[in-house]
């Protein structure tokens, strides 16, 4: 392997300024061994930091998350909250329980006490809600939450909120990268040992907790049994807390999953969605026969559900997310909830056709990810389609699977009173609106380029028909629309068969943004006549679905 001695200095200089005697370790025995390749990866660039903040694999080098890449995000951060005006405002720091979240989270405190700001630490690993919660209930003027949410065991995150309690949008992450970039050498941030508070665990969570009860109405029925899992996160201490609270039973806790863990053992991705992560929730449900169960992912700011279904192998079927995001929408409707409802473009329109049949309630959407919903005017309801909801923007301004959760368990217990389910409801909206049927053609890549390409071909080379349906409109997102800023993305809209069997159908392709995956976003509609016909709807569904993805998958290369 041939010496790349520029390459090698860029480590030793980088080794020399490193905090971590772990990370220096990793990049000591690297640089010691010669490898070229490794050492090029890690050096060949930074981690971007962007409207997700930072998330990568950790170790050592800047396209790492590790100690001197948090050191330097939390200096740039500061440096541009001063210039905000923000100099002697209180920053909230929260984490979760994955490798070096709490030493991150550390590093982060003394930094803003060094450039003098005042820092806040929650007292131990938290749901990431209740950081964003603590933001304006402390009138912060920003917040972090270590966390790389559902993402594997290897990888670690940095999210950043403004004092409103929203994620950054542009042009703050720009600014805040700038100010990153503009960090020379670790040995100019100051970095105190002391100085900061660590609030006290009854303070912010019992504040929370106060808060959650505001979701709920007073008398409503409670009569559910709940299968829970916080899939080795840290959702269970603060969800059990806010059962109890409101007088649910005790929900059953998956006893493999109930602890913290950052290895993740039992599941390949700790992610409700990814195939095998229910499956122990399942099992524990064929013992204990709840009426539900309901998941958060391991920093519980999303709120998986499922219903039985004698039909399936598991006795249990997953609720799309657009499925519980509908289900919470009529909830409210039915509550008298005032506000605006808002959901993402990419998904199920069902969300608009609710609104429009309840009276003075407004109904917008916004690009990808709750940093656009959470700042919609007048917001009272947002959800998207990644198990996301925000049911109460007054407390949190974020997606929250706790809050969630005991709105989707009000719900099963209102409903099982009057001998019905949630799967009776689903049934008379899509009597009531159309079967709006959505799914996913999601691709994880390890080249990037390959997401590149796919995007190129679809650009180049548009389709004009898919599953036999023609397009009626193709929009390049990454030119902005009347409503919308820039993304980048592909949005189409399909015309209904001659028959009458399709009503409609949208497709929208997009690369993630938190993850090496091209996501396409596919949904059509389909007229129920009435209880009787559902069956057959949904079967027609699923027939149109699968060919819209076989011949998108054509078309994109993927």
């Amino acid at each position: 392997m041939e010496r790349d001695d520029a390459l090698i200095a860029q480590a030793q200089t980088w080794l020399a300024e490193d905090p971590d005697p772990d990370t220096r370790e990793e990049l000591a025995q690297l640089i010691d061994a010669g490898d070229t390749a490794e050492l090029a990866a890690r050096f060949a660039g930074t981690l971007q930091f962007g409207t997700a903040g930072l998330r990568g694999e950790l170790g050592a080098g800047p396209m790492r998350m590790n100690r001197s890449v948090v050191i330097r995000a939390a200096a740039g951060l500061a440096a541009y909250l001063k210039k905000q005006g923000h100099t002697g405002g209180t920053v909230v720091i929260g984490y979760d329980a994955r490798y070096k979240s709490a030493d991150f989270a550390q590093d982060t405190a003394a930094v803003m006490v060094g450039a003098g700001l005042k820092a806040a630490v929650l007292p131990k690993p938290l749901p990431t809600p209740v950081l964003a919660f603590a933001i304006r209930h402390l009138g912060a003027v920003a917040g972090i939450e270590v966390t790389a949410s559902h993402n594997p065991p290897r990888d670690n995150g940095y999210k950043v909120y403004l004092g409103d309690g929203s994620q950054i949008v542009p042009p703050a992450d720009a600014e805040i990268a700038a100010e990153i970039a503009a960090v020379s050498s670790l040995n100019d941030v100051p970095r105190p040992s002391a100085g900061w508070e660590t609030l006290r665990y009854e303070d912010v969570v019992g504040a929370y907790l106060e808060r959650t009860d505001a979701v709920l109405t007073g008398g409503s029925a409670r009569d559910v049994r709940v299968v829970y899992t916080p899939m080795h996160g840290v959702g269970r201490d603060v969800l059990t807390a806010a059962f109890e609270r409101a007088g649910f039973p005790a929900p059953t806790v998956v006893a493999a999953q109930a602890e913290p863990d950052p290895d993740f053992p039992t599941v390949v991705f700790p992610n409700p969605e990814e195939p095998g992560a229910m499956d122990l929730a399942f099992a524990t449900a064929r013992e204990a026969r709840p009426d539900i169960v309901i998941a958060n992912d391991p920093d519980a700011d999303r709120c998986a559900v499922a219903v039985p279904d004698p039909d399936s192998a598991e006795g249990w079927r997953m609720l799309r997310g657009d499925e519980v995001g509908a289900l919470l929408a009529t909830h409210l409707v039915h509550k008298n909830a005032r506000g605006t409802f808002t959901t993402t473009i990419v998904s199920s329109s069902l969300l608009s056709r609710i609104a429009a049949a309840s009276t003075g309630t407004p109904y917008t959407e916004t690009l990808t990810g709750f940093k656009w919903l959470a700042r919609v005017d007048g917001l009272r309801y947002a959800y998207e389609e990644a198990l996301g909801y925000c049911v109460d923007p007054e407390g949190v301004r974020d997606k929250d699977g706790i809050t969630a959760a005991l709105l989707v368990a009000e719900l099963a217990a209102e409903l099982k009173e009057s001998g019905r389910t949630l799967s009776d409801l689903l049934d008379d909206l899509a009597v009531e609106h159309g079967l709006h049927a959505t799914d996913q053609l999601s691709v994880r890549v390890q080249d990037l380029s390959l997401i590149a390409d796919a995007m190129r071909r679809l650009r180049e080379q548009p389709p004009t028909v898919l599953a036999g349906l023609h397009i009626t409109s193709a929009e390049d997102l990454s030119k902005g629309t009347e409503s919308l800023p820039p993304t980048d993305g592909l949005r189409y809209h399909l015309a209904g068969d001659e028959s009458g069997t399709v009503s409609a159908a949208r497709v929208i392709v997009r690369p993630s943004g938190t993850e090496p995956k091209i996501k396409c976003y596919l949904e059509v509609v389909i007229p129920v006549a009435d209880a009787a016909a559902l069956a057959g709807a949904r079967a027609k569904a699923t027939e149109v679905l699968a060919s819209i993805k076989a011949d998108l998958s054509q078309a994109a290369g993927i």
